[in-house]
């Protein structure tokens, strides 16, 4: 095979100089704030940019950038994306709590069960609620979320009143909400942090998926995990979104291109990938030997019932802003049905 490498790259250059004049090339620069070997960025970006590329007969390129190699905090990449500093960035909405209150619906506690068919939900709900609502200043590619959350700590989270005085790190907005319903202290944090501050003692614990747990190496730091049969405590909502103006800027063929790519298929498998991840990041952590607590069915229910004040209080805030909430979340609900199988 050696041998025929030096005559596929000249033949691969005469093709590439035969092509037509106008046939367009673009590169597009993706940021986001996890390293390049992390679970999403290795399995659910990289393959969606390859595929682009492939797709594009390498008329599009997209140079990834993770962990804020070209600069700024998680909290930066929606106003780097809006301002057009870079093209595409993947975050979470809940990183600029009050910009993205639509989204948040998905993140109320005890929603979610299963991450692809919320992620289907989440998708119909951007493009039919919130495409130009709350992503009025952006073209997302995708919206999905995480398998159900877990509670990872430095002591064990057995009943409801476990958690009372617990400094753990919350995701979101509405997960701030929710730990100071049930008695804990919330620390609002992005992901990258997590492990200096469990390390450091800044915080006692962090509401995460199993799945992003492995790559922080959270197992390591502590011992303890308490997780929901059922619906999960919470989950939190991801975007990959592109800059308007970079999106517009393209023909009509290497659109199609990145739409083909995207969109409600993508989002729903983005969504199955990260929850099938849990299994061997839970498995990490019993082979660590840490304790890992399942509530009771009749527990949960009263972690549940604990909960419901975060999602009247939710309802009422997002009503100043002219929000119908309990319809947001009667449409999330039922989209999540639809969805279901």
């Amino acid at each position: 095979m050696t041998l025929f490498r030096p005559a596929a790259r000249l033949a691969a250059l005469i093709l590439a100089l035969a092509a037509p004049a106008t046939a367009q090339e673009v590169t597009l620069r993706l940021h986001q704030f996890l390293p390049e070997q992390s679970f999403v960025p290795a399995h659910i970006l990289t393959p969606w940019a390859d595929g682009i590329e492939k797709a594009s007969d390498g008329r599009i390129k997209i140079e990834r950038y993770p962990s804020m190699q070209l600069g700024g905090k998680p909290t930066d990449l929606v106003d780097q994306v809006v301002d057009g500093v870079v093209d595409i960035v993947w975050t979470l909405p809940g990183y600029t709590p009050g910009r993205f209150p639509r989204t948040e619906v998905f993140e109320l506690p005890f929603l979610v069960t299963d991450a692809e068919a919320a992620s289907a939900a989440y998708w119909d709900l951007a493009q039919s609620q919130m495409k130009d609502t709350d992503f009025k200043d952006l073209h997302l590619l995708g919206a999905w979320v995480h398998g159900r959350g877990v509670i990872h700590s430095a002591r064990p989270v057995r009943t409801l009143e476990d958690m009372a005085g617990l400094t753990l790190r919350a995701p979101s907005r509405t997960t701030t909400m929710l730990l100071e319903t049930l008695g804990a202290v919330p620390v609002g944090m992005p992901v990258p942090a997590v492990p200096e501050a469990l390390s450091k003692g800044v915080i006692d614990g962090a509401l995460l998926p199993w799945e992003v747990s492995a790559s922080l190496k959270v197992g390591e730091l502590v011992h303890n995990h308490t997780e929901f049969p059922g619906k999960g405590i919470y989950v939190a909502t991801f975007i990959l979104a592109m800059n308007k103006d970079s999106y517009a800027r393209l023909p009509d063929d290497l659109r199609a291109v990145i739409d083909a790519a995207s969109g409600a298929a993508f989002s729903a498998e983005a969504g199955r990938l990260q929850q099938a991840e849990d299994i061997p990041a839970r498995k990490a952590a019993e082979d660590l030997g840490n304790s890992i607590v399942t509530l009771s069915e009749d527990e949960a229910t009263r972690w549940e019932t604990a909960a419901t004040p975060v999602t009247a209080a939710w309802i009422a805030e997002v009503a100043g802003a002219g929000i119908d909430g309990q319809a947001l979340l009667d449409a999330a609900r039922a989209a999540i049905a639809a969805h279901s199988h």
